[in-house]
């Protein structure tokens, strides 16, 4: 690289991945031919549109990565062509949300989605973000005592708001979801079910946690988490005329052209994820959370709803001030070279800045090869940060 500076700097930051322990549960570790595929000459192409119907020339062989990313999105989670329809070109997982509000929401329209606290996301309506300005969020928690979800505490917040979708889905919720249930309660209601899998989209396709695809209506899902793919996104759907809607927000409504060289990077991703080396994966980063948050368990920390059915962990660093604030616990360990993120817990006191609790998560350690072992050790290292005076 004849960038001096830039070459530099992504040899430092290629170090440190190295050196560090990386626990960030919405981060993942992509295969060379992934990384390849974003630095292609693919980058040189714009590609406004859809594959055979683009508003530049020259992109017979660009409508081929397209349609062969759309093929294997498909195949890798069982769908059927023309049952199901993806649209493979949203940058990012935000985006996406927001596309499908903007093809299937009214204006104002209300969107019942998990609150930030209880392990929701920004764009399920909270009011920082877009989908809280242009939508109204109906937000719902989980149970006090048990910390996990009251589906009969949701059938009754639906039929009191009558939202017209509701999302589930999380960002840092560690049990499983019941589909079954939530596609019952939409369907009371007259409401879409949109399932963000963004977390656990790896772990589905893996056969390591159930499927969302037999009850949704729409679902939604980055690539880089558990499904080990570049930072890109996916939007699903089985109405053709919620696709139509769909594609149409994306172009013209919110993008222009997409980013080829990262679709063709989902594309190897998605092969990546078809194949038994993956499920094996996948298998293992549940088994890899449970060792880390079973140990810290015996350790004295409390984990939030008592533990974890998928790859991420939350745990309660301030339990009710007698530990850490979720900041000084994400700097100590960051110091001692354990990289995690703070986090609010269900029933958070105190600002999201500075959170009661951090979350952790096991895909990006299972990729280097860590079994239940290494993560026990880790668990104990962690303990020591975090009981060490200053």
């Amino acid at each position: 690289m004849k960038d001096k500076q830039i070459a530099k700097l992504i040899k430092e930051e290629k170090a440190r991945q190295k050196k560090v322990i990386n626990l960030i549960a919405s981060e993942n570790i992509v295969s060379a031919d992934v990384l390849e595929a974003l630095g292609s000459e693919l980058t040189n192409k714009y590609a406004e549109g859809y594959p055979d119907k683009r508003y530049y020339g020259g992109n017979k062989i660009i409508d081929k990565i397209e349609k062969l990313a759309k093929e294997r999105a498909l195949k890798l989670f069982g769908l059927k062509k023309g049952k199901w329809f993806v649209n493979v070109q949203p940058l990012s997982g935000s985006p996406a949300n927001v596309a499908v509000y903007v093809a299937l929401v009214p204006v104002g329209g209300k969107i019942m989605g998990m609150s930030l606290t209880a392990g929701g996301h920004l764009t399920h309506g909270h009011k920082v973000s877009i989908s809280g300005n242009f939508w109204k969020q109906v937000p719902f928690g989980v149970d006090e005592k048990t910390e996990t979800l009251d589906y009969k505490s949701l059938q009754k917040l639906a039929e009191k708001e009558a939202p017209n979708i509701i999302v589930a889905g999380f960002t840092a919720y560690p049990r499983i979801v019941d589909f079954k249930k939530f596609s019952k309660i939409a369907k009371s209601v007259g409401a879409i079910l949109m399932v963000d899998m963004s977390h656990f989209a790896g772990l589905v396709a893996g056969k390591a946690y159930p499927s969302p695809f037999d009850y949704a209506d729409v679902v939604t899902t980055t690539v880089h988490k558990t499904l080990r793919g570049p930072r890109s996104a996916m939007i699903f759907s089985k109405n053709p005329e919620h696709a139509a809607k769909i594609d149409k927000a994306i172009f013209p409504g919110m993008q222009g052209g997409p980013h080829e060289n990262q679709i063709a990077a989902v594309a190897i991703a998605l092969g990546e994820a078809n194949t038994p080396k993956f499920r094996k994966y996948a298998k293992q980063v549940i088994k890899n959370a449970a060792a880390l948050s079973n140990e810290l368990k015996k350790l004295g920390w409390r984990i939030i709803s008592g533990g974890t059915d998928s790859h991420l962990i939350l745990v309660d660093t301030w339990m009710g001030g007698k530990g850490l604030p979720g900041k000084e616990a994400s700097d100590r360990l960051e110091r001692a070279g354990i990289i995690v993120n703070k986090n609010t817990i269900p029933g958070e006191s105190r600002s999201p800045m500075d959170p009661s609790g951090i979350r952790l998560g096991s895909a990006a350690e299972t990729t280097r090869g860590r079994k239940e072992a290494d993560m026990r050790k880790i668990a104990r290292k962690i303990d020591k940060v975090l009981r060490a005076k200053k």
